[in-house]
C-alpha cells in the first residue's frame, strides 16, 4: 500500500515460468524490500499475486513459505480484483498517453517516471477498493464474479 517496491521489466523473449518467477522473488524482490522498506521483512509481509501457474507452482510456494510471507488469497479471476488492472495501469496510461518511444530503454524510463508520480494515497485507495470489491463478491456468494465474467 505504500507504493511500488520493485520495477522489473521482463527481458524480451523471456518466458515467465515458476523458475523465472522464483528467481525474481529471491534475487530482485526480497533484496529490494530490504533496501527500500527497512524492517519490513522482519515485521511480516502480506504478499499478493494472482493465481497463474508460475505463481502457484510448488517451487514458488516453498520459497514464500520459507520467507514466512503471508499470502493474501486471490479470488477467481476478475479484472475488478486485480489492483494493477484497475489502478496502476490506468494511472500509468494517463502519464504515458500520446508519447512515442524510440527504444525499449525509453519505455522503461518513462514507465519508471509514471510509477514515481503516483502518490501513496492512491495506493491506499486502490487496496481499499480491492478489499471492498472482494467483500462484495463474497457477500453475493461468488455470484458477483460470475456476473463480471459474463
Amino acid at each position: 500500500m505504500n507504493g511500488v517496491i520493485l520495477r522489473w521489466p521482463v527481458p524480451i523473449c523471456t518466458t515467465i515460468n515458476a523458475q523465472y518467477y522464483k528467481k525474481v522473488l529471491q534475487d530482485k524482490l526480497r533484496p529490494a524490500i530490504r533496501k527500500n522498506r527497512p524492517g519490513l521483512l522482519e515485521s511480516g509481509i502480506l504478499f499478493h499475486h494472482d493465481n497463474v501457474p508460475a505463481h502457484t507452482a510448488q517451487a514458488v510456494t516453498d520459497v514464500l513459505a520459507g520467507y514466512k510471507w503471508e499470502l493474501l488469497e486471490h479470488p477467481r479471476y476478475s479484472p475488478d480484483f486485480a489492483p494493477c488492472d484497475f489502478h496502476l495501469f490506468p494511472k500509468m496510461k494517463e502519464h504515458l498517453r500520446g508519447q512515442r518511444f524510440e527504444t525499449e530503454e525509453d519505455i522503461i524510463q518513462a514507465t519508471k517516471v509514471a510509477i514515481k508520480n503516483l502518490d501513496k494515497c492512491s495506493y491506499v485507495t486502490a487496496f481499499k477498493d480491492r478489499l471492498q470489491r472482494i467483500e462484495k463478491g463474497a457477500n453475493n456468494g461468488g455470484s458477483y464474479v460470475e456476473k463480471v465474467r459474463c
